[in-house]
């Protein structure tokens, strides 16, 4: 019996170490530095308590970048969900070339971020962008838009690519969990003269609520800690119009090289979203009794 006890954690083991090496150490890491001055540049620290967190939350520059994740996961979370649900409700009635118009529609999930990223870069660009030439050319513009250095259009632009990006992964899921509901149940309720809409509130919901739920507790956390996407396109600017916390952490522990305050804005957000994925789950959890 010991035997057996040994080696199956023999065989959990190399994920336990990368596990701890990849999440752990960094989270441990985060917090013990961020009570130093730690700074990238001198090679000893000392211990100051609670000054960096003080000095972050009196920065006005945290609260910005904290207002735009804001802002930047309610509207980039609440596109996706429009544009994945109503495209995995559209798939869900198609009856013929389901599979090639579900691969078209998977695209942009597909490609990595940089990609992405400097592809639209170059669509974009307002001296030699495709999309500002195209709109001068065809008389809509005086001028090429400016789309990545105008305040509001760049912020606008970059939750319209995250739609983009991020819609495919919501419709995939939703798909699955629309093709869980059982069909005796539509029919039963088209026999008892129920409409399409009370049909979709009440057979369809009650069946993809909790994935639903799950889908945008994974979403939140991705697109408020999402870093890449906004960095590579925009880097943060113009004048931090799309400067996110990440960014923003970024920013001053590679930029300022002032890694125990960087440390301080990360360990706030790991608090922040920890409390966020409470609250979403307390809902879960509620959905799942109300269920049974």
């Amino acid at each position: 019996m010991n035997k057996k006890n040994y080696t199956r954690w023999l065989f959990v083991l190399p994920a336990i170490i990368i596990v701890l090496a990849l999440f752990v150490y960094p989270i441990i890491s985060s917090f013990y530095f961020s009570f130093t001055n730690k700074n990238l540049i001198r090679p000893t620290y000392d211990f100051v308590g609670f000054d960096n967190y003080i000095a972050v939350l009196k920065d006005k520059g945290f609260w910005n970048a904290f207002l735009n994740s804001l802002k930047w996961t309610i509207f980039s979370l609440g596109g996706q969900l429009l544009v994945g649900f109503t495209a995995a409700l559209a798939l869900n009635k198609v009856k013929h070339l389901k599979g090639f118009y579900k691969t078209l529609l998977i695209i942009p999930w597909a490609f990595p971020s940089i990609v992405i990223a400097f592809s639209w870069q170059w669509i974009l660009n307002g001296v030699y962008g495709f999309l500002p030439n195209i709109l001068v050319q065809l008389g809509l513009c005086d001028t090429p838009p400016q789309f990545l250095t105008d305040r509001v259009l760049a912020f606008v632009v970059l939750v319209f690519i995250n739609i983009w990006f991020g819609a495919p992964m919501i419709m995939v899921n939703v798909l699955a969990a629309l093709q869980t509901v059982p069909q005796d149940q539509y029919e039963a309720a088209e026999i008892d003269g129920a409409k399409g809409w009370q049909s979709f509130l009440y057979i369809t919901v009650p069946h993809i609520k909790v994935v639903t739920g799950l889908l945008v507790v994974l979403r939140t956390v991705w697109i408020f800690n999402n870093f890449d996407l906004i960095y590579l396109i925009t880097g943060g600017g113009p004048a931090g119009a799309t400067q996110t916390v990440p960014v923003y952490a970024y920013d001053m522990g590679w930029g300022t090289k002032l890694l125990g305050k960087s440390s301080a804005v990360t360990v706030l957000l790991f608090i922040f979203l920890m409390v966020v994925c409470v609250a979403y789950f307390a809902v879960l959890a509620h959905w799942e009794k109300e269920d049974k």
